[in-house]
């Protein structure tokens, strides 16, 4: 990865930052837990995928539609959440292999 790469995907989360900020409050608190949730136990590709993206544009439709938060996804953000990456590899499965002792678990 070379300085114009790191330059580019700054720029690139600065806007997508923007984008969250232009939000109303309530789908940007909720953005922010799914965030962190993500964060924490989400996809493996994550900072190359586009779910955050999508999950911005996903609320900038909601809130062209003028629906509330939790409206567009439910009451249980968690399961929310865990619907988007029910397909993907997430940190907590190679954390699982990894104590269960599965071999190529550290190369998924």
């Amino acid at each position: 990865m070379g300085i114009q790469d790191i330059i580019e995907g700054k720029k690139q989360w600065r806007a997508h930052t923007a984008r969250v900020k232009a939000l109303p409050p309530d789908y940007q608190i909720v953005y922010k837990e799914i965030q962190k949730y993500f964060f924490k136990v989400g996809p493996i590709d994550l900072p190359d995928g586009t779910l955050l993206s999508g999950i911005v544009d996903f609320f900038e439709e909601g809130v062209a539609a003028g629906k509330g938060v939790l409206e567009v996804i439910g009451n249980d953000v968690a399961a929310f959440c865990d619907d988007l990456v029910k397909d993907s590899r997430t940190y907590a499965d190679l954390y699982q292999d990894s104590l269960s002792g599965k071999a190529g678990a550290a190369e998924k």
